[in-house]
């Protein structure tokens, strides 16, 4: 099964979706609107509105209710890459000049908390409290999952613990809150719920170590971001925590140095030593467990077409090249 294939389960769906994305971004302010227009309209592949809309989907509940809920967790999602752009100094994203880039800071952290704002207003809408102490909760970790990657930034000592740990936060609580979101939306029974939790944690966490990968064996026209680019900014993954720790000591030092100072100076001898350790394939073998984990969680689903692009989305995080 291909994206398309996934798509096409919940197509009407995500068609409801995106009118509705567009209709929540009316503001009095014209600069609100070009820039949250701007970001929404680059090119994202809307992974965690999907997985609302394929839960609800997989209990034949795809209503009003599911459509809006995909749309609160697009609206955080992407009020958290404004943030991160700017955090991160990003020049690109999607193979688009980043809003911080195009706007400065200012408007794009701005613009951020206006969408997490507006995703506010439409989870008090919705009159579910467990759906609002999920996401609230997720928002939370979420940025603290973000200011652990900056006091780990040109740390050479993070530990791979640590460093699941900050993938969980900034990366796949969001994926784990929006099958968790839905499953509460829908009513389903605590172990459904835990299920798909599950579920969209190890589905998070897959995704997230795939593109620890592509950062550096990507292809920068395909991904739409520049390759390297944690090496540049001092970032430890895991390819490099696990390279360190299998490195002679003049390997490992060399990683040491070019995380401290960032940069890409050193990149074509990171790689190297990074290959020759097996760290990028140990990272998706990190990757394929989690995905192997996701989709052993679903077997509480009822068997459905949805359930199937559920488990088939699993597999397509893993073997993306981009």
């Amino acid at each position: 099964m291909q994206i398309k294939d996934v798509l096409a389960t919940v197509h009407e769906e995500f068609q409801a979706v995106d009118k509705l994305i567009h209709e929540q971004l009316e503001s009095r302010v014209p600069l609100v609107e070009k820039i949250a227009e701007y970001i929404v309209s680059s090119g994202g592949k809307r992974i965690r509105p999907l997985l609302v809309l394929m839960t609800a989907k997989a209990f034949n509940r795809a209503d009003a209710d599911a459509v809006k809920l995909a749309t609160v967790i697009e609206f955080l999602h992407t009020a958290t890459l404004l943030h991160d752009d700017v955090v991160d100094t990003s020049d690109m994203r999607r193979g688009n000049p980043t809003a911080n880039a195009r706007w400065g800071n200012a408007p794009s952290v701005l613009v951020g908390d206006f969408l997490y704002s507006r995703a506010f207003e439409m989870m008090v809408e919705l009159r579910s409290m467990p759906v609002m102490e999920i996401l609230s909760n997720a928002t939370c970790v979420i940025a603290e999952g973000e200011v652990m990657q900056l006091t780990n930034v040109k740390n050479p000592d993070t530990t791979e613990a640590q460093y699941m740990e900050v993938i969980h936060g900034k990366t796949a609580m969001l994926f784990e809150a929006s099958t968790h979101s839905a499953a509460a939306l829908l009513e389903l029974d605590e172990q459904q719920r835990l299920s798909l939790k599950e579920y969209g944690k190890e589905l998070g966490m897959a995704f997230q170590l795939v593109d620890d990968v592509l950062d550096y064996e990507g292809d920068a026209a395909e991904m739409g971001k520049n390759v390297g680019d944690d090496l540049a900014e001092g970032k430890a993954t895991l390819p490099l925590i696990h390279a360190m720790a299998h490195a002679n000591e003049a390997d490992r030092q060399l990683i040491r140095n070019a995380i401290r100072k960032g940069g890409l100076d050193d990149m074509n001898e990171v790689l190297r030593v990074v290959k020759s350790c097996g760290s990028l394939d140990y990272t998706r073998q990190q990757a394929e467990a989690c995905r192997d984990r996701a989709q052993a969680h679903l077997a509480d689903l009822p068997d459905s077409p949805a359930r199937d692009a559920l488990a088939a989305l699993a597999a397509i995080a893993v073997e993306r090249t981009t």
